[in-house]
């Protein structure tokens, strides 16, 4: 599905990262990106982490971009094995990046970096000791 913010080709580009990112962590990443025009962004948001990340992985350790870039609205959730592991500080200076290139129209690079950045934490804190298992679909989610 293309936006106005992101092409198909980059969008393409942004599932070969977060698979990149989970490849040497048993930490799952997801992104959705959200169109509605519901005030209550940070509601949705944890609706659509229960629904697509909560308790699905086994160390309870994947993290979910949620983006409605019509409402200039971003949330990074990540499951309580994750949240345990990294500081608020960490999702804080995570979130003031993106939303930093987002001002600058780097939507792309932004989402990129960031996932990029997560993988390499996830694979401080769930590295892989025997199979990856993908637990989660890679792809970016719509609604």
């Amino acid at each position: 599905m293309m936006s106005q913010y992101l092409t198909d080709q980059q969008i393409a580009s942004l599932v070969e990262a977060i698979q990149s990112a989970e490849d040497h962590s048993t930490g799952e990443i997801r992104v959705h990106i959200d169109s509605t025009t519901d005030s209550d962004n940070a509601k949705i948001a944890f609706e659509v982490f229960n629904e697509l990340c909560k308790n699905k992985t086994a160390n309870k350790n994947a993290v979910l971009f949620h983006i409605n870039f019509e409402q200039k609205y971003l949330t990074i959730i990540g499951d309580t094995g994750i949240h345990e592991k990294v500081s608020q500080a960490y999702w804080d200076h995570l979130h003031d990046f993106i939303t930093s290139e987002f001002a600058k129209g780097n939507y792309h690079k932004a989402l990129k970096s960031a996932i990029l950045e997560t993988g390499l934490e996830l694979k401080k804190h769930f590295p892989v000791t025997g199979e990856n298992l993908n637990e989660l679909p890679n792809e970016i989610t719509f609604s």
